[in-house]
């Protein structure tokens, strides 16, 4: 009788469960449909689900995060700050949006440079014309025991795909790399061979990587700009 009776409640609270989730799926696609018809078609709303915050909302449309009403009536912009323990929900679930599988990144298709025992890792998105990635360059030099993929995305313009392919066609990338990224010296020779150029660009295309250079660290965060060597090194003691 009382096995009879757990069962039966254990029946009703799979059914609730499995009607409250259905109810939740419906309301988060009305609400994405309500949302992409007043955004229109120039703008992609990935998904719609529930906020941290009763009666929100998350919007993300690209790998932004926004929240609206249970009406979709409003769009709202901003963060989401948890006063009791001051975290940052809105940043924290930004910054999962933005990570990648480090198993992913393809390491045949970057130039790779290792310093010291080559222990910590690293990957950079970088244009050979970009400004930052330069610098990023010059404070990279700084690190030791430290392996460094770096993937060349050609995205500013001709000159950057012939220095690309160039660099990527040279006896030894990466010394013709950083020739030009430390040196000034411009890559030179053939520039016809295959290379990894397009496969590059359409990785980054895919995780949403379009601006250089844009660092990745082997738990997947995301680091985008020239960041300071000291954010380096205080992010790779977390990866200890």
């Amino acid at each position: 009788m009382i096995l009879n009776k757990l069962l039966s409640a254990v029946v009703v609270t799979c059914i609730t469960l499995l009607f409250s989730g259905l109810a939740n799926a419906q309301a988060e696609q009305q609400i994405k449909t309500e949302i992409q018809k007043k955004l229109g078609p120039n703008v992609k709303v990935k998904s719609v689900s529930i906020a941290p915050v009763p009666g929100l909302y998350e919007v993300l449309v690209g790998s932004e995060v926004f929240y609206t009403d249970a009406s979709g009536k409003y769009l709202i912009q901003g963060e989401i700050i948890e006063l009791a323990s001051g975290k940052n929900i809105t940043e924290q679930r930004q910054t999962d949006l933005n990570r990648i599988k480090w198993a992913d990144l393809n390491q045949a298709n970057a130039i790779k440079t290792v310093r010291g025992n080559g222990s910590r890792q690293l990957a950079v998105f970088s244009d050979p014309n970009c400004g930052y990635c330069k610098r990023l360059e010059k404070s990279l030099q700084q690190l030791d025991n430290v392996t460094v993929y770096t993937y060349l995305i050609p995205i500013l313009g001709a000159d950057s795909l012939q220095k690309s392919k160039q660099i990527s066609c040279s006896a030894d990338p990466n010394k013709a790399y950083i020739d030009w990224m430390i040196n000034g010296v411009a890559p030179s020779g053939k520039s016809d061979c295959s290379t990894p150029l397009d496969k590059n660009t359409a990785y980054a295309k895919t995780y949403g990587i379009t601006g250089t250079p844009t660092l990745f660290f082997t738990d997947g965060s995301r680091f985008p700009g020239a960041v300071q060597i000291a954010d380096i090194e205080k992010k790779f003691s977390t990866l200890k």
